[in-house]
């Protein structure tokens, strides 16, 4: 198994992505221990190249931050209501900006979904 030292240009990247593209058009079921390593190293250089390119910045709203936190736990706003102990419709008008959000609210964003308390104060 032979991978690159680091991914440092566009070109770099491209290639990695090629070979992963490659490996992975074989099939789980035809890729061997090694290819599987292989895969999983150039991810992480992959990985790497484009955090370190691609700054994405945190979000600066209470319901921009609750929806990054919905998509890194993969929730739906239905599923959202139910963790938060809410009604759908409840949570709705929060997310859309029609209802200011409570204490409640804000206290199980807090405890539910991990989101900083001062960020919670200085943005609700």
């Amino acid at each position: 198994m032979k991978l690159m030292k680091a991914i440092k240009s566009d070109g770099d990247y491209q290639t990695v992505m090629t070979k992963i593209d490659g490996l992975m058009a074989k099939g789980s079921e035809n890729v061997t221990q090694e290819e599987l390593q292989e895969i999983r190293e150039l991810a992480k250089q992959a990985q790497a190249f484009e955090q370190e390119k691609y700054e994405v910045e945190a979000p600066t709203t209470l319901i921009g931050m609750v929806e990054m936190r919905m998509f890194e736990m993969k929730l739906k706003q239905r599923d959202l209501a139910q963790k938060l102990n809410m009604s759908d419709a409840k949570l709705s008008l929060i997310m859309n900006g029609k209802q200011r959000p409570g204490v409640d609210f804000l206290k199980a964003v807090h405890a539910q979904l991990h989101i900083d308390a001062n960020f919670l104060l200085e943005h609700a």
